[in-house]
């Protein structure tokens, strides 16, 4: 069993009170397997923004925006434990201070390896950049898709949820928010 493999006990006693037997060959090797999983979808309670920001913040004279979009992740609905995938758009307008490009889709990363509701993860993601920035403004939009949504309740196959924060220009600027709106809509982009 993985790490201390309390995890993988209570998996095999859950699949044990639904009716499976996990002796059986399908069966055997399950609740290991689901506990490295969560292990992994939950791996971003063990990071921290400073981890994850790594130094990568740097002083430029650079005052247009900054877009990082179309980040795919996937992240666990923490209502029913079960995933929701989707893409997140992220933009900031520095004020003197840039952060390196590819710490964007690492701090989604991060926030998206929790057990997450997508209004938090949004904000979680602004909110996060807004301070380690201070920029003169942050926009986040997130869209998913939620398999609790699509295979209990009200079942419905091609809902999709839309979320976003809007800090500094980009709240208080309408124009500023309709050209990021305007960059984010177009195609997913270049094809390497």
């Amino acid at each position: 069993m993985t790490e201390n493999g309390k995890i993988a006990r209570l998996v095999a006693e859950l699949l044990h009170e639904l009716g499976e037997d996990t002796r059986r060959e399908g069966l055997d090797k399950t609740p290991e397997r689901v506990e490295k999983a969560l292990r992994y979808f939950t791996s971003g309670y063990a990071q921290d923004v400073k981890e994850v920001l790594n130094d990568a913040m740097f002083v430029e004279d650079y005052d247009e925006m900054v877009i990082v979009k179309d980040i795919d992740f996937s992240s666990l609905c923490e209502h029913h434990l079960l995933p929701f995938i989707g893409r997140c758009h992220v933009a900031y307008m520095p004020n003197r201070k840039i952060v390196g490009l590819s710490k964007i889709p690492r701090l989604v990363e991060m926030y998206s390896r929790r057990l997450q509701i997508q209004e938090r993860l949004t904000t979680q993601i602004a909110n996060t950049l807004n301070e380690a920035l201070q920029p003169r403004g942050v926009a986040v939009v997130v869209e998913a898709v939620h398999l609790c949504m699509m295979m209990r309740g009200v079942e419905k196959q091609n809902s999709k949820a839309i979320t976003s924060a809007m800090l500094g220009s980009f709240r208080d600027r309408p124009e500023t928010r309709a050209e990021f709106m305007e960059l984010i809509k177009s195609s997913r982009g270049l094809e390497i």
